[in-house]
């Protein structure tokens, strides 16, 4: 328990670099930072090594929905357990939602976990994931779906801010697969707990009218909430409906992108001198800047990276920037906002960490 307390808060550490710019950014860089902290552990654990590990998270990270999101990740999961199933929490209940590898998958979405049991009391109260004796979880789910070979059980907690969103249940299965990689596990539900927030964050950026760059490379924009159904609720079983409309997931994850954001707002207004209506403009302009940049970011870590030793981050990403460039000019480039200079001002802070001198010397402001 030590050692997985001890990767535990690691992976935090990491994942919390990497949430800092509350946007969809970095998301091999995400693996990277969480891979390198982890060695030589879980980037070494087991048959499957860092490369399928990579896969992984690279595979949670390619969905766009919660839904797809979670799949991901329930997929990830059996490739270092024997059985793995997730549960939502609602208004204090833990709800099947999916199962894999178990002989009647189909179960778990509409078995209600005894929260009171002592594995998901122990993870509801230490926020923190448990490797136990069977005995210690739900005797009615153990009764339902079989125990494992090796009498142990691991439960980990979904976060999304400061509140417990699922649990994920994962054990060695009962045809003696093999021992669980839980050190892998972790990180796979920090990954998702990451991507989900991302996320959030991207919807709600859309919902303000920030949409996403257009070009073939750039993923669907996650859905807003009037459009985009509950990913839980096709699965709901009929015990956790009045739950359901209680307290959605969607509504969990929304409560996670509102903390967020309001984390993320600036202690001082830079536009409290404007007028309501130029202020507005100002923001959406820099915060439209801020999301172009990211997606350059996003899916150029390795020419960003070689840019910055080399001094010439321009040169590499010149076709993607001035893309983007024209993208935010015909947005905003004739309204009140022209005058912020947004657009060529995260490019550097983005591109090259606030050192103009790192874009090269053909780079244009």
């Amino acid at each position: 328990m030590a050692e997985s307390s001890q990767i535990a808060k690691v992976v935090e550490r990491a994942v919390a670099q990497v949430l800092e710019s509350h946007l969809p950014e970095l998301q091999r860089e995400l693996v990277e930072l969480v891979l390198k902290e982890l060695q030589p552990g879980a980037a070494n654990s087991g048959a499957n090594g860092a490369g399928d590990l990579l896969k992984a998270v690279s595979l949670i990270h390619g969905g766009t929905t919660q839904k797809e999101i979670l799949r991901a990740l329930l997929e990830s999961t059996t490739h270092y357990c024997g059985r793995a199933a997730l549960f939502v929490m609602k208004a204090g209940a833990a709800n099947g939602w999916q199962g894999r590898a178990f002989d009647n998958n189909d179960d778990i979405k509409d078995f209600a976990l005894d929260v009171n049991a002592s594995a998901p009391s122990q993870v509801l109260q230490s926020r923190v994931p448990v490797n136990l004796h069977v005995a210690e979880m739900d005797p009615n789910f153990i009764s339902r779906f079989g125990a494992p070979t090796d009498d142990q059980i691991f439960l980990l907690p979904l976060q999304l801010k400061d509140k417990i969103a699922a649990l994920v249940y994962a054990d060695g299965g009962m045809d003696g697969a093999g021992p669980t990689d839980t050190a892998a596990l972790e990180l796979l539900v920090a990954a998702t707990s990451a991507w989900l927030e991302v996320a959030s964050l991207r919807k709600q950026a859309a919902k303000e009218g920030t949409a996403e760059p257009a070009g073939e490379s750039v993923p669907a924009p996650v859905q807003t909430v009037s459009s985009y159904s509950d990913p839980f609720a096709g699965h709901a079983p009929t015990h956790a409906m009045a739950a359901a409309v209680a307290e959605s997931p969607e509504a969990v994850v929304a409560s996670a992108a509102a903390g967020a954001a309001a984390a993320a707002a600036p202690a001082k207004d830079a536009f409290a001198q404007m007028s309501p209506e130029d202020a507005e403009i100002h923001r959406k302009a820099q915060r439209f800047a801020r999301l172009l940049t990211d997606e350059i970011k996003l899916y150029n870590q390795a020419k960003v990276a070689e840019g910055r030793k080399h001094k010439d981050v321009y040169d590499r990403l010149k076709e993607d920037i001035e893309k983007s460039r024209a993208t935010y000019a015909k947005r905003y480039g004739n309204t009140a906002a022209a005058s912020g200079d947004y657009f060529n001002n995260e490019i550097i802070r983005s591109l090259a960490e606030d050192d103009v001198a790192l874009m090269g010397p053909h780079f244009r402001k």
